[in-house]
């Protein structure tokens, strides 16, 4: 191989990994973490399309959530609450209450991306859930009585969304690793939650839930990168301008 090629490849791949590149280590994670999820996705879809072995464990893990559902009234209650807070007009609350606090605090950028970011997947959601038209679990009594497609979870996917931005905001500006593992740990918990509340009240397969966080990982994982890139770029222009003029 030529020299020049090589020596041009090895000054490509090292900035690839540099942290103060405008298309660096940010944008090489953010491309990988797009691809897991995309093929974590597609690996969950291919399943259900293909009525995989997992399609069984739905149907017996819904029946016994379904079971127990109603037979814990405190518990219920309390999903009931969680699911109902997570909905499209509770999460819209939600994104508009964390965009005005991020207003407040200077965060533009970061309130820019999370209006483009929750909306936007919560409109791509109800897209894929068109594409499969997977029928809801069936119950004699159900707890909850939905019209739309089950397959992937739009609660699981705004969850993932929205603490999943919120954590790489805090994480961004958190000054410990610890502090870092903490604030992570709270937003995969809040979506445990969710997901899991779906799962509870007989609302969503476990499948679902898996497909819906995937797809929230793969569009939050272009919306952040994106937004990134586009800040990291836009102050390298600047700076080479300042530059410039002195």
């Amino acid at each position: 191989m030529d020299k020049s090629l090589t020596a041009r490849l090895q000054r490509f791949t090292a900035a690839r990994f540099s942290p103060g590149e405008a298309f660096g280590l940010h944008l090489t994670l953010g491309v990988l973490a797009l691809l897991l999820a995309m093929a974590g996705f597609a690996r969950i879809a291919g399943a259900v399309v293909d009525g995989s072995p997992i399609t069984e464990v739905d149907l017996r893990l819904a029946a016994w959530l379904h079971t127990h559902a109603h037979a814990s009234d405190g518990l219920r209650t309390f999903l009931l609450g969680v699911t109902h807070l997570h909905s499209t007009p509770g999460v819209m609350a939600l994104t508009a209450v964390a965009a005005y606090w991020l207003y407040r605090r200077g965060a533009r950028d970061w309130m820019l991306t999370l209006l483009v970011t929750v909306p936007g997947g919560m409109l791509l959601n109800v897209a894929m859930k068109h594409t499969f038209e997977r029928a809801r679990p069936h119950f004699d009594e159900p707890i909850l009585t939905l019209t739309t497609y089950s397959f992937p979870s739009g609660h699981s996917v705004a969850a993932t969304l929205l603490y999943g931005l919120l954590a790489c905001y805090f994480t961004r500006h958190a000054r410990s690793w610890g502090a870092r593992a903490a604030i992570i740990t709270a937003a995969c918990a809040m979506i445990a939650l969710v997901a899991g509340s779906r799962l509870y009240l007989g609302a969503h397969y476990l499948s679902d839930v898996l497909a819906g966080m995937a797809e929230g990982c793969a569009w939050l994982a272009i919306c952040v990168t994106g937004t990134a890139t586009f800040r990291r770029r836009r102050a390298w222009r600047e700076g080479r301008n300042q530059l410039h003029d002195t």
